[in-house]
């Protein structure tokens, strides 16, 4: 799992915030695609952020027109496949085996595979994967799909074929074991780190600001994705903003594990049964040594299957 995007940021913040501004409405959907691709929420929209990035440079460097929503996802596609090529340790293979053609139909978008648990696309090799999420789950049709994968309709249609004989023969984990990238079980955290949790929680449903900030490490990090990211002392911040928000909205923390990765799901209004977000910590002994907040990403639970702690 990756702590930050790895593709750093422009320097001229103002202009590309103006950029990912003006994709608002495509960007939820690349994050579905993303999330299905890596098997996480938080490394899908890791892989969202890199993408945007790419796309912003690759436009100052160019004149002509280029039709944006095919071009992005391309661009999301390339940069998943980069991202489990780094980081799976199975279904690393992008070519799979696949009959020379059949004949995929133009099927819309499948209710049951919008709500399939993640690890139904990651039983998948990457091509297959790519193809049944853009066609099956995100309802692109196969010439779409074919250029978002720089590839074929009649290889798309194979990869189809392949990917909806797998998911219909997948059957649960019998012994109910929770897997994840790699048919590997995530490690729970440690007993001081889960303690460190909970007393985050706490002090959170509290509003107690200050009791939040004595845990900050002097090096502390945060990201607030899609909005800033802070160093030291500035992260202090951070509770002065949250005191702000709380005074007029109805805020509850739980910590759980969102797809094995502990975390904290945070409900708007406070009765409610849904995680409106998640804030995503790492801890240095008995203090926090990162956050991660994606309060201005919602789409982050799309798909995201959180157990409470």
């Amino acid at each position: 799992m990756r702590n930050t995007p790895s593709t750093t940021p422009p320097e001229d913040d103002e202009s590309f915030e103006r950029f990912v501004d003006l994709l608002a409405d495509v960007r939820p959907e690349l994050f579905r695609y993303c999330a299905r691709m890596t098997g996480s929420v938080f490394d899908g929209e890791d892989v969202v952020q890199d993408t945007l990035v790419k796309a912003y440079r690759a436009l100052k460097g160019t004149h002509e027109p280029t039709p944006l929503r095919p071009w992005l996802f391309r661009i999301a596609h390339n940069t998943a496949i980069d991202f489990l090529r780094k980081h799976e340790r199975r279904n690393v293979e992008l070519v799979g085996d696949v009959p020379a053609a059949v004949d995929a139909d133009e099927r819309d978008v499948d209710p049951e595979l919008v709500e399939a648990s993640f690890m139904v696309f990651m039983d998948l090799p990457p091509v297959q994967r790519s193809a049944l999420v853009l066609k099956d789950v995100l309802g692109h049709s196969l010439a779409e799909t074919a250029e978002a994968m720089d590839s074929t309709v009649s290889a798309v249609k194979a990869a189809l074929f392949r990917a909806r004989t797998n998911v219909s023969r997948a059957r649960p984990d019998a012994s109910g074991t929770e897997r994840t990238q790699g048919g590997t079980r995530r490690s729970r955290p440690s007993d001081e780190d889960e303690a460190s949790f909970r007393r985050y929680v706490e002090l959170f449903n509290e509003r107690d600001w200050d009791g939040l900030r004595s845990m900050l490490s002097e090096e502390a990090r945060l990201d607030l994705v899609s909005r800033t990211q802070e160093h030291g002392s500035a992260v202090r911040r951070y509770y002065s903003r949250y005191a702000e928000i709380t005074d007029s909205e109805e805020l509850r923390a739980e910590y759980g594990s969102v797809d094995g990765v502990a975390a904290i799901a945070v409900f708007s209004p406070a009765s409610s049964l849904v995680p409106s977000y998640f804030i995503k910590l790492e801890w240095l002994g008995q203090q926090l040594a990162v956050i991660r907040d994606f309060r201005y990403v919602p789409y982050i639970t799309d798909g995201a299957r959180f157990t409470p702690g």
